[in-house]
């Protein structure tokens, strides 16, 4: 049988731009994480805990004990919470507790990604104007040579502004949004 994929590159295989993109990008996110405060280092590292199997078991195991302490199944041990309202109790402060932990490291994520999109729409932007400027040098050789360089070359190269895209796309969201509200 024919395997349908290509093995990935060995690491001496790869673009020396390519390797230098990838260690300046590990680089600054060792300096990120440098960078982040005690009590988001605590956060992350709390999330990372109550994020995994081991947390669920040992929750699991707590709430097991103390269930069947209180129903007096274990002899040894009297019940303390026959209501099991501390129980709830405690499990509702946790839950409160978890969910701010989680928040915190979300939002810590959600930075970064705001500034990896960040990097990607400028280095995008970069990348639309250096293929219109050689979209017109081919233009003008095509021009020298006397080659037909077709209807659309025109249009391809203007650049783009990315003030007028963006204020296409939100009067095309208005546009809908007036639709819908006409339709309700």
């Amino acid at each position: 049988m024919i395997d349908p994929t290509v093995p990935p590159p060995q690491p001496r295989s790869l673009n020396r731009a390519l390797e230098r993109n990838i260690a300046a990008l590990e680089r600054r996110r060792r300096e990120e994480a440098e960078r982040a405060s005690i009590e988001e280092r605590i956060a992350e590292r709390i999330t990372r805990f109550t994020g995994s199997m081991m947390f669920v078991y040992l929750s699991l195991a707590l709430v097991a004990f103390w269930v069947t302490a209180n129903l007096g199944w274990i002899p040894a041990v009297p019940a303390f919470d026959s209501d099991f309202i501390i129980l709830a109790m405690v499990a509702s402060v946790a839950a409160i507790f978890l969910s701010t932990f989680v928040l915190i490291s979300q939002n810590r994520m959600a930075r970064a990604a705001d500034r990896r999109a960040e990097l990607d729409l400028q280095i995008s932007l970069l990348s639309e104007h250096e293929v219109t400027r050689i979209v017109g040098l081919v233009a003008a050789i095509a021009d020298r040579l006397g080659v037909d360089r077709g209807e659309d070359l025109e249009e391809l190269k203007r650049d783009v502004a990315p003030e007028a895209v963006l204020d296409a796309i939100d009067l095309t969201e208005r546009k809908r949004r007036v639709e819908l509200d006409e339709k309700s």
